[in-house]
């Protein structure tokens, strides 16, 4: 009775996190609009009305706030994540506003990848046996590679929000194979905190995902809110991923949240063959594609999340079935390499999207 009394407790609180984002949207997004602090169509954006990008803002604030208030953060061991999340929020909503430099922005988000580095005790030290020739450690290297893959993530879910409902509903694939990998594990407490983020998240996206009642996302993440998703995926996969003994390997690791990875390195290399800078904004992510093939917003991004959900699901019941982990590190690396030389030239992926979608289309 008492297990029975403890997930019916849990459960609540998750459906009052889902609810305390619904009801604070509402009058925070009011807000927004009569302070301006909107997101204005043009240029390379494909809305055409301005939208407040505060969603991060409430997705974080009532996390933050709500999973200290139950008691289910612990803030002795919680307090760089904390941290991390307050800067990135900080930073994120000043950039929404006025637009920081990028140079500086780099800096901010190396200061809060530093800060989960050095205080967090999250070190991705264990890669694991990445080649079969034994298991990988990165020593003293631990924390500079920590920090680079902190930061890789907060810019590729940066990067990843383009388009309604993506960002959001990619961070709440990845976060339930998190979810799903550390339940019934020592680990399963922080399991809960992600449950509760989740909720946030599905309380967001009730906004922000098109669905029959919802023609376009009446929010955005926000830059505050896409880093600081970033911050967390990093956060907690590190943490689930950090020894012999995780719940998750570093190489099914790598694939739950490989997808957003991909998709950085392989507009950075295309940018740098094109000569420009790496971090130049332009209108050549996947994502983006889809839309140049045709195919409505609708239902491309439910498209690429359930890809994340298929490359997750692929890793964890091949390393399940007791796949050795260096063909899965193998494969990894032919889909990066795959992904990067189809990039280069974008109308490869656009007539095979185009297929596809023409396809769906007659069959209907």
């Amino acid at each position: 009775m008492d297990a029975i009394n403890v997930y019916f407790t849990f459960f609540f609180h998750a459906i009052v996190a889902f609810a305390l984002v619904v009801i604070f949207i509402m009058p925070i997004r009011k807000f927004a609009r009569l302070s301006g602090l909107v997101d204005k169509p043009g240029g390379r954006k494909a809305h055409d009305v301005a939208v407040p990008p505060v969603g991060g803002l409430v997705i974080f604030t009532v996390f933050l706030i709500f999973a200290y208030v139950t008691g289910y953060v612990d803030l002795q061991k919680y307090w760089p994540l904390y941290i991390g999340l307050i800067i990135l929020l900080v930073s994120g909503a000043f950039d929404d506003q006025f637009h920081i430099n990028a140079k500086l922005k780099f800096l901010i988000h190396v200061c809060a990848a530093g800060v989960i580095a050095f205080y967090g005790n999250v070190q991705a030290a264990y890669l694991g046996d990445l080649f079969g020739f034994g298991v990988i450690w990165t020593g003293f290297l631990s924390y500079p590679f920590t920090i680079i893959a902190i930061v890789l993530l907060i810019n590729a879910m940066n990067l990843m929000d383009g388009m309604d409902g993506l960002a959001g509903g990619v961070s709440f694939v990845i976060f339930s194979w998190f979810i799903f990998a550390a339940t019934g594990t020592k680990l399963g407490a922080d399991a809960a905190v992600l449950v509760l983020l989740n909720a946030c998240i599905a309380g967001f996206l009730v906004f922000n995902m098109r669905n029959p009642w919802r023609r376009r996302a009446s929010l955005f993440l926000g830059d505050a809110g896409s880093m600081s998703l970033g911050l967390a995926i990093a956060w907690f996969g590190v943490h689930f991923a950090r020894g012999p003994t995780s719940p998750i390997e570093p190489i099914v690791l790598a694939w739950i949240i490989g997808f957003p990875i991909f998709d950085t390195c392989a507009q950075f290399y295309r940018r740098a063959c094109e000569g420009r800078d790496p971090f130049s904004p332009d209108r050549g992510h996947f994502h983006h594609l889809f839309i140049d093939a045709g195919v409505p917003v609708h239902y491309a991004s439910p498209v690429i999340v359930c890809i994340v959900a298929l490359m997750g699901g692929f890793a964890v019941g091949a390393h399940a079935l007791g796949v050795p982990n260096v063909v899965l590190t193998v494969l990894w690396v032919v889909a990066l390499l795959f992904h990067i030389f189809m990039i280069r030239k974008p109308d490869r992926y656009i007539r095979i999207i185009k297929h596809f979608s023409d396809r769906a289309r007659s069959s209907r």
